[in-house]
């Protein structure tokens, strides 16, 4: 785990290069304390330059960037690759350490790019430079667990894993992206390949980009090595034909397969837990793996969304070594002022806070730890996602004078009236809806109807599938927008803000292939009295946690933002929602709107926590830009 910047400027228009890259690489040093390295081609107007956070091979051997044996490839690489000693096989190399960097560049150079991407089973952004044919590559997993920054200058390419590294390029134009930002209000944060500066794009999962030296100034555009639509329709036609008890056995095994991949590290390494059942059953497949796992929680003591006695009877019953936080609501709110810096974007997922006090807890213990992200995902554990599947049956079978009467009831849909406000106003407007765009409906901050942002949005619903149903659809949408732009987001630069290192067992590819061959019917009927959300996966801990203990409403693990805007954040909020601040900031449309919305909210009468926190973090995100 590591972060890396580099500069492609064959005109030399910008600067000298190694020192800019240098320079950008220094602003992420929090993503690799250990050590650093740089490498240039000068003829070409390349430079490369790395942090290192040291994982497998603390030795030299594994430093970057990294030459493969042959000299043609040298690589920059961000991440962990979970099967490198199956990437060794059949190689003849003379290997010179135990990392994985070199595992991938030696396959790379036998096997070439696009066939070790295919094998490869891991999270990963990199950067690789064929020297013999002048072309520079830059690539992303699969679920977009790593970010890849890509910003256009003049004549010249930049590239970075995080986007606060072009800060020290003087010649990029930051010019805010209206339409990433109009996105950013809608759904909370800002979807691939925009970014919030139009001239500084992300690379989308799954993505390659390869920029011959000739095509610098108009590169062309990234394809994907990898199409997840394309791989859940086939999973689709080849359904998983065991019993549900079979399915329950498969879920175990693969599971526990991917968690021991990824157990690998030469530096200590624990787990998060926080009592839910994603959370446990990872950290019940690395107590089956013979270790004893370290495990981490935060605790709000005397508060309602306080989950740590949950994680603590877990932990007593699998026989971690578990650590708990207790945090005040003083401390977390104090975190607030802090995510812009940290997250660079405008980025509105409250849970950033708790999430930020639990990587500080488990760095000071471990430097890697296990987590159970993309559960709900796999195994539609989100009642949204059912919710969608039903809002777009329901569309299905409208006629047209219904919609003409949601015309009508649209334009009376209060402020709060999510989702069925937004139903309204979408089934009155075009139609068909598909299920894609019901389940982004379900996750709106600020909806259509309410025109805060001047410029529309950019379309990022997946096209329709006649072989995914719609609960697999909405399961789909969300694994391909709000996994990888929010959730992977919030716990990448948490975790890499601390210098920690997070892992995702339940996204190896094997175990994600499985889940999607899964009927719908085994996903939300497993048997044995488990039914409904997650109904797979409940079972499966089952066999290992008691039921009791993980069996309860689902929590969340967002603090009570709507709470501290009346009270303690009340008058930073003021600040950034003033009337001349809100009009000088040039983002929102309806200002006097959002006045009231504010009003509303203070007053008690209505709770509209998500829509004002979404709009705080954009105009925080705007004040520190202007300080640049």
């Amino acid at each position: 785990m590591c972060g890396f910047a580099g500069l492609l400027d064959p005109s030399r228009r910008h600067g000298e290069g190694l020192a800019l890259a240098a320079a950008m690489a220094q602003r992420i040093r929090h993503r690799g304390p250990d050590d650093d390295g740089i490498w240039a081609d000068p003829e070409a107007g390349l430079a490369f330059a790395f942090r290192r956070l040291a994982i497998l091979d603390l030795t030299p051997a594994g430093r970057q960037p990294m030459l493969s044996a042959d000299g043609r490839f040298v690589i920059v690489f961000n991440g962990e690759i979970y099967n490198h000693h199956d990437l060794r096989r059949g190689l003849a190399v003379n290997w010179r350490g135990r990392s994985d960097t070199e595992a991938l560049v030696e396959s790379i150079a036998a096997r070439g790019l696009e066939e070790t991407l295919a094998r490869a089973d891991g999270m990963f952004a990199l950067a690789v430079w064929d020297v013999r044919e002048r072309v520079l590559h830059l690539a992303r997993d699969r679920f977009g667990e790593k970010p890849l920054y890509i910003a256009q200058l003049a004549g010249a390419i930049a590239f970075a894993s995080e986007a606060k590294c072009f800060a020290s390029l003087s010649t990029l134009d930051r010019t805010p992206d209206e339409e990433a930002l109009a996105g950013f209000l809608r759904f909370g944060y800002i979807a691939a390949p925009r970014t919030a500066w139009a001239r500084v794009r992300k690379l989308g999962p799954g993505e390659l980009l390869s920029i011959p030296l000739d095509r610098v100034a108009d590169p062309p555009a990234p394809r994907p090595y990898w199409h997840a639509v394309a791989e859940a329709e086939r999973a689709a036609c080849e359904p998983f034909r065991g019993s549900v008890d079979d399915a329950v056995d498969e879920v175990r095994a693969r599971l526990r397969s991917a968690v021991a991949s990824r157990l690998e590290s030469d530096v200590p390494l624990g787990a998060f837990l926080s009592g839910g059942i994603d959370s446990s059953i990872v950290v019940a497949a690395m107590a089956a793996a013979g270790v004893t796992p370290k495990t981490f929680t935060i605790a709000f003591p005397g508060t309602p969304y306080d989950e740590s006695q949950h994680a603590e009877a877990i932990a007593r019953h699998l026989g971690t070594e578990h650590y708990v936080l207790p945090v005040s609501e003083a401390e977390a709110i104090a975190v607030a002022p802090t995510i812009p810096e940290i997250y660079d974007e405008p980025f509105a997922d409250a849970s950033a806070l708790p999430t930020l006090l639990l990587a500080r807890l488990t760095r000071s213990h471990v430097t890697v730890a296990l987590s159970g992200d993309a559960g709900d995902e796999l195994f539609a554990g989100y009642p949204r996602l059912h919710a969608a599947a039903a809002i777009w049956r329901t569309a299905e079978r409208m006629p047209s004078a219904v919609r003409r009467l949601a015309r009508l009831l649209a334009r009376r849909a209060p402020v709060g009236g999510y989702p069925w406000g937004w139903f309204l106003s979408h089934l009155a407007a075009r139609a068909p809806l598909t299920a894609a765009e019901a389940a982004q409906g379900t996750v709106q901050r600020w909806p259509p109807e309410h025109r805060l942002a001047a410029a529309e949005p950019p379309h990022i619903a997946l096209s329709p599938s006649p072989r995914l149903s719609a609960l697999r659809t909405a399961m789909l949408q969300d694994l391909r927008t709000r996994l990888p732009d929010d959730l992977m987001v919030k716990v990448d630069r948490a975790a890499m803000s601390v210098s920690l290192e997070p892992r995702a067992p339940l996204l190896a590819i094997d175990f994600v292939r499985f889940c999607w061959s899964l009927p719908d019917t085994v996903l939300t009927d497993a048997g044995d009295g488990f039914t409904g959300p997650k109904a797979l996966l409940r079972r499966a801990l089952s066999f290992d946690v008691p039921r009791a203990l993980f069996e309860r409403p689902k929590q969340g693990f967002e603090p009570p933002v709507g709470q501290w805007l009346r009270g303690p954040l009340r008058d930073w909020g003021e600040a950034l929602l003033a009337p001349d601040r809100l009009a000088q900031s040039g983002l929102i449309a309806r200002p006097g709107f959002v006045r009231r919305v504010w009003a509303e909210h203070l007053s008690g009468r209505r709770a509209h926590t998500h829509r004002l926190w979404t709009t705080l973090m954009l105009l925080a995100w705007a004040e520190r830009e202007r300080l640049h």
